[in-house]
């Protein structure tokens, strides 16, 4: 057996099937400077849910994953790593890995962590999870004793650290006896850091330091989702506060002490502000929409085609972002060695004779076109208004459907009727690579909701050669097939690439900026 221990390189990233990158044994762990204290975060969107084996929403994830913890994440780098795992062995015929489980983690209930508790969490998942097809690979699993846990597949995959790392909806581990808990009816109870006091729907969500959590300290500090992780603050409170102004006014008067997003247009304000301090990933955002197969008129390929040849992107994405945006085609960011230019004529046409000689072939009488969006992320919303413009200057009889986040994400999950047209952003998808950005348009997620939700058979093929191809080229360039059916078909349209600012107080110290806010090694100063 091949040993791997603490960070994990995969061969999407670099030419070994697996390379170990070891963290000293005997690292010091982070220690508070400081404890204590309530740490007041403004979120940007409702929270609906905290089941996180049953969302893919940005917003439950913002909280969750300073409450629960998975067999393997992401380091800052975005590269797989050992979380809950102390080490992972895989066969010489690279079909079966065997994870040790690290020892001394403890639920929020005082239980010990052992691998029951994590193959009862793969079994909900395979009921419940919104990624759930990544199991399609796997033959079994089992638990031998209490330290070690196995998976067994049914054809070695060189992505399978890849994949089972990715934390758009991660394989969290929970107790056994929840297992059979129904989507979003699960107790909150993990093994982070944090663990739940109260959630008060549309309100906040209160989450208290664990004081029985043992840090891993193979690390020096948090390293993406992973590393070593301390509750230096007594307790965070998420508050929702959806409005940007309302939210940047409880900053300046110091009713929060950080919040989740600060517009374009406010940031220039706030820099010049002693007690305010702003914070920037660059990459974070990939805005985009999709279409709805099976509902009339979006069901029709040519009237998909005559929207995609119509869209004036650097509009668009003005209207999203106050001018703070990247022009961006691909499905991956750029950096990704999955990065492709596969379909870029196809982005950011501007051609309104095209868009209306599709929609003569199409046979469009001026159906009504819905196009779904919420309030709550402004950005979703500008550009829905501004694409019902464009939409309406080729002859389609564009009209907006706003309901709050949870609602309109919940009815593009759920509801094959009503809406031709929704609004989000894709970031872990994005930033983890790989094929994961091809992931929501296979089965069972098919967020564009293909007929009998049966995925483009080629597309599948496609998605599923750039997992198992032994090279990196073969990998690549299974992912360029399928980010050219996607185009093809418009299965999905990516309009650009947005960073994300978030706001402090000056007395916050050590808030790094990451895909999620990560509350701890978090610390108030006097």
């Amino acid at each position: 057996m091949i040993t791997i221990s603490n960070s994990l390189r995969t061969t999407a990233l670099a030419a070994a099937t697996l390379a170990a990158f070891t963290a000293t044994a005997s690292a010091q762990g982070f220690e508070c400077p400081r404890k204590g204290g309530d740490f007041v975060f403004a979120l940007e969107a409702k929270v609906a849910t905290l089941d996180q084996h049953a969302t893919n929403a940005a917003a439950p994830r913002n909280v969750t994953m300073n409450i629960f913890e998975s067999l393997l994440t992401r380091d800052e780098g975005m590269n797989p790593m050992l979380e809950l795992a102390e080490s992972v062995s895989e066969s010489p015929d690279k079909l079966t890995y065997s994870f040790k489980i690290r020892q001394g983690a403890k639920f929020h209930n005082g239980a010990d962590l052992t691998s029951a508790d994590v193959l009862a969490s793969f079994e909900r998942y395979k009921r419940v999870g919104i990624d759930r097809s990544i199991f399609d690979v796997i033959e079994k699993w089992e638990a031998p004793d209490p330290a070690t846990f196995t998976v067994t597949l049914k054809q070695a995959r060189p992505t399978f650290m890849e994949t089972f790392s990715a934390f758009t909806t991660p394989i969290v581990i929970i107790p056994k006896e929840h297992k059979d808990a129904a989507p979003n009816q699960l107790p909150i109870i993990g093994s982070g850091p944090f663990q739940l006091v109260e959630f008060v729907g549309d309100s906040h969500i209160k989450i208290k330091r664990f004081d029985g959590y043992k840090a891993d300290t193979r690390h020096k500090d948090v390293m993406g989702f992973g590393g070593t992780k301390t509750a230096c603050l007594d307790t965070v409170t998420f508050r929702m506060m959806t409005e940007p102004a309302a939210r940047i006014a409880a900053l300046e008067a110091g009713e929060v002490h950080g919040v989740e997003d600060v517009p374009t247009l406010m940031q220039k304000r706030l820099a010049g502000s002693s007690a305010i301090k702003l914070v920037r990933l660059d990459s974070f955002w990939l805005h985009v929409t999709y279409p709805n197969f099976s509902f009339p008129p979006t069901d029709n390929p040519k009237v998909r085609q005559a929207v995609q040849a119509a869209l004036d992107m650097e509009e668009l994405m003005e209207a999203a972002s106050d001018g703070a945006f990247k022009l961006h085609h691909a499905l991956q960011f750029n950096g990704s060695a999955y990065y492709s230019d596969v379909g870029k004529e196809l982005y950011n046409q501007k051609n309104k004779e095209k868009a209306k000689r599709l929609l003569q072939e199409a046979g469009y009488k001026g159906e009504k076109m819905i196009l779904m969006t919420n309030r709550d992320y402004k950005s979703m919303y500008d550009t829905a208004v501004v694409m019902a413009e464009q939409l309406k200057a080729v002859g389609i009889n564009a009209e907006l459907l706003v309901l709050d986040w949870p609602a309109a994400l919940d009815k593009s999950m759920k509801d094959n009727t009503g809406w031709n047209w929704f609004f989000t952003g894709w970031i872990t998808v994005t930033a983890s690579g790989g094929q994961q950005s091809l992931r929501f348009l296979v089965e069972p997620t098919n967020v564009h909701k293909p007929k009998d939700n049966k995925t483009n058979p080629e597309f599948k093929k496609a998605f599923d050669e750039a997992a198992i191809g032994a090279t990196l080229a073969e990998r690549k360039a299974a992912f360029e097939r399928g980010q050219r059916i996607a185009y093809d078909d418009v299965m999905v349209i990516p309009m650009g690439t947005m960073p994300k600012v978030q706001g402090l107080r000056a007395n916050v110290e050590n808030f790094k900026p990451y895909y999620i806010p990560r509350m701890s090694n978090v610390w108030l100063k006097n």
